[in-house]
């Protein structure tokens, strides 16, 4: 028997709140995603006047966080490598991006989810997703306190 820690709409919301209020702080706009460890959408969020292809962009970090169980920037880095890269599409599935902005959530080494944010550049949207991840981590640390 496998029993396995998820994210839920308590944490997604905390993470939200957080990139929501770090992106209005700097006076800027995006799209705010969270999935879980399967990279499925618990919740995602368009900021006023954010660009629209941010939507499926943010979407398809936070997939791509959860499923290589690492920072959606390093597997496009690995692609993009001159002498071993790939195609993206060599996973067989589009939403696969090598963008910076997703980053998969671990908790007890087992990825529990992922956050992501698209819209900013790719240095500030891992930097605001940086802030989700810690978001969750700080609340579920909080509840086993």
């Amino acid at each position: 028997m496998q029993l396995q820690t998820i994210l839920g709409q308590d944490e997604a919301r905390g993470a939200l709140d957080a990139m929501l209020a770090e992106i209005s702080r700097r006076g800027k706009s995006a799209v705010v995603a969270v999935s879980d460890s399967h990279g499925e959408l618990i919740a995602l969020l368009r900021m006023n006047g954010a660009p629209l292809a941010s939507i499926q962009i943010a979407s398809n970090k936070a997939f791509t966080a959860a499923r290589e169980r690492k920072p959606s920037r390093e597997l496009g880095a690995r692609a993009r490598d001159p002498e071993r890269g790939f195609s993206l599409t060599n996973f067989g599935d589009l939403r696969y991006v090598g963008w910076g902005g997703g980053l998969p959530v671990i908790l007890d080494g087992q990825v529990v989810g992922a956050v992501a944010v698209s819209g900013l550049s790719e240095a500030e949207d891992e930097e605001v997703a940086e802030i989700g991840r810690r978001a969750i981590l700080s609340m579920v640390s909080a509840e086993h306190l």
